[in-house]
């Protein structure tokens, strides 16, 4: 699989009036191109780190990111984040948030405008755009939020534990919601993760981080069939690879 994302090396550390904290140690791995990743490991080991060293908030101390071959040293149009919480503004309606990214970015065009109500449409949420985020349910809410996201045309998306604020069953329900349009608009997607059923179900591979500093211990090849998340759990085969993920991470 040809290299769409490469972390080589990467080490960071965070310095306080208390001293220094290394939270990562020569961090190396690749992503490829339409792959869904993910990355699980112990509390604070590192995992939103990365994220925010791979969209450029961040920058390495050492080591090297690059997507697509171009080297990372700030913010890009082509990388998507979405965050544990949906962050919507509810004075404004369904169609009013998912526009805001491209309104900041001064790239409100028609073309832009009608691919949004393509996007609301092919998503379910077309009925509710002039509804405001108050209405709707927390699944839905995160639907608008990743089409906010998917409005800026990103090459990368980052998912920063987007479903930890969802109750058990909605949260179910919106992994396989938000499965089923990453794939259908072939995103490539990095997921941080602290439920390894939820990363299993979703990915492609799993990178397992140690505990601080973090390295990465292992990556695990996800080869269970199934076209959604739920059909993947249903699969016998889920349960022996939890129980390989599981005693590697503790």
């Amino acid at each position: 699989m040809k290299a769409f994302l490469e972390l080589d090396k990467v080490s960071y550390t965070y310095y306080s009036k208390e001293g220094e904290t290394q939270a990562l140690k020569d961090i190396t791995l690749s992503v490829g191109e339409n792959e869904f990743f993910s990355i699980c490991g112990p509390s604070g080991s590192g995992k939103t780190t990365i994220l925010s060293l791979i969209s450029g908030m961040l920058l390495p101390e050492s080591g090297s990111i690059s997507l697509l071959d171009k080297i990372i040293t700030g913010p890009s149009r082509d990388i998507g984040y979405m965050l544990q919480k949906d962050h919507l503004f509810e004075w404004r309606t369904v169609y009013e948030n998912v526009m805001l990214g491209l309104e900041i970015r001064k790239d409100n065009t028609p073309k832009k405008r009608e691919r949004v109500l393509d996007l609301l449409k092919k998503y379910g949420l077309y009925e509710f755009k002039d509804s405001y985020p108050s209405a709707l349910s927390g699944g839905m809410r995160q639907r608008v939020a990743l089409i906010r996201t998917l409005a800026l045309s990103p090459r990368l998306l980052l998912l920063d534990e987007p479903f930890s604020a969802l109750d058990y069953v909605t949260r179910i329900s919106v992994q396989s919601d938000v499965y089923k349009i990453i794939k259908s608009e072939k995103i490539t997607t990095i997921l941080i993760s602290h439920d390894i059923s939820e990363a299993i179900s979703m990915s492609d591979r799993i990178a397992m981080l140690s505990s601080r500093p973090a390295v990465v211990k292992k990556i695990f090849d996800i080869d269970i069939s199934g076209n959604s998340p739920m059909e993947k759990r249903n699969n016998p085969a889920f349960s022996s690879v939890f129980e390989k993920i599981w005693k590697e991470l503790e």
